[in-house]
């Protein structure tokens, strides 16, 4: 078995601090909990804790079924708690490597990977790796391994367009 070269999965934390969907969601938490404690609302503003609450714990279910390894040879995609399920993407296979991040997302040192190959796991379409710490880093080195495994292999990538 191949030794993995990095390990990573997507990061609650980064989203809590790098997304407008998680600024939200961590406002509408303390809102409803200062408006609680603070003024007489009865309990609904305690509701609006509580769903914040649920979509922080069901953003950390989702990352937490999502893991990564990279190799030498291979992307390894790990899914799921109860019903698992392992997909591989040869990295010689890979086209292109996109990296996508907003301000708040690059405040937060977070971004979106998109990954493009010509392996059946992507034909479908592209591979979407959000919420991913030190993107910018994995991204390059994601790269230089695609490299070296295109070298390896002596794979060239060719584009066949059709004119009209």
């Amino acid at each position: 078995m191949e030794r993995a070269l990095d390990t990573f999965r997507p990061s609650t934390v980064g989203w809590m601090r790098g997304t407008l969907a998680g600024w939200g969601t961590v406002l509408l938490v303390l809102a409803g909990v200062g408006l609680a404690f603070l003024a007489p609302y009865g309990l609904w503003p305690l509701a609006l804790a509580a769903v914040g609450l649920l979509a922080m714990a069901w953003k950390w279910f989702e990352n937490l079924a999502a893991k990564y390894e990279i190799t030498e040879e291979r992307l390894i995609i790990r899914r799921g708690i109860f019903v698992k399920s392992i997909d591989e993407i040869e990295l010689y296979r890979v086209k292109d490597v996109r990296i996508d991040f907003s301000l708040i997302n690059q405040m937060a040192g977070l971004g979106t990977i998109t990954i493009a190959s010509s392996d059946e796991t992507t034909r479908g379409g592209d591979l979407v790796l959000a919420n991913i710490g030190k993107a910018q880093e994995r991204r390059e080195h994601l790269r230089r391994l695609v490299d070296t495994a295109r070298q390896k292999r002596r794979v060239r990538e060719i584009d066949m367009h059709e004119d009209a």
